[in-house]
């Protein structure tokens, strides 16, 4: 299944034309804009025989309000976020122990988009977050993706601690995030079959969730700040993960 999604800023369109120009549909171009960032978009647009519209800079700013578009707005033909049927399906095709994000209502686009870029760079087989009171795929978490929102597969599901108990009924280990948890993350064993669950911004990992989960790991702590954003702090868990499970190779 597919969706168009229109993506702003000049990092973020060249981003998608460097993940798969076929899937670029057109582009919207501030007419004024003649800089050399603007004039190497057009050449690699018009190598791809891409539509390019140069418009008003207002015609951009209804198109994507309150957005730093920088100029230009492209439309993306891009993969709408899986579902709970597909999760199956996508864990059997593997040939190896999955490594798992799931984040439990994490609604800020900017830390959705974080949270995958790092998720790419870790090779992380799924992403799964709740349908309801999350972010989806937004021009905010495209930009901060940079090309990861198309890369990783995310997955929507209506309802977290039911795939959560399938995920433990495939062997799945689920390890929670919390500042009062009580395994050292360094101490916790990410080498197998691992799903990293994260919270949501502030509140952390919601009372079913927590339950759910098999430990719960805590990030060693030096200073005087308690916690760690969640896009930062899921960066730190998976890279451990990456760390003990590049021991294995």
């Amino acid at each position: 299944m597919s969706q168009t999604t229109l993506i702003g800023g000049l990092h973020s369109v060249q981003a998608a034309l460097r993940y798969d120009p076929t899937r670029v549909l057109e582009v919207w171009v501030d007419a004024r804009r003649r800089d050399t960032r603007h004039q190497k978009l057009r050449k690699q647009l018009e190598l791809i025989g891409c539509p390019v519209h140069e418009c008003a800079v207002r015609r951009l700013d209804e198109k994507l309000p309150d957005f730093n578009h920088q100029g230009v707005v492209l439309a993306w033909q891009g993969r709408a976020p899986l579902g709970d049927s597909d999760l199956a399906d996508h864990l059997d095709a593997l040939d190896h122990p999955p490594l798992i994000l799931v984040l439990d209502q994490v609604q800020d686009p900017h830390n959705l988009g974080a949270c995958l870029r790092s998720a790419d760079a870790a090779g992380v087989d799924a992403v799964i977050t709740p349908r309801d009171r999350a972010a989806g795929l937004t021009p905010v978490v495209h930009r901060v993706a940079a090309g990861a929102a198309e890369a990783v597969p995310l997955f929507q599901v209506t309802n977290l601690v039911r795939c959560l108990r399938h995920l433990r009924d495939r062997g799945v280990w689920l390890f929670g995030l919390a500042e009062a948890g009580d395994v050292s993350l360094h101490g916790g064993d990410l080498r197998g079959a691992v799903a990293i669950v994260m919270g949501a911004e502030g509140t952390g990992l919601r009372r079913l969730t927590r339950e759910h989960c098999d430990a719960l790991l805590a990030i060693p702590m030096a200073g005087q700040v308690e916690s760690l954003n969640v896009s930062v702090a899921t960066g730190v868990v998976l890279f451990e993960a990456v760390r003990q499970r590049s021991a294995l190779t």
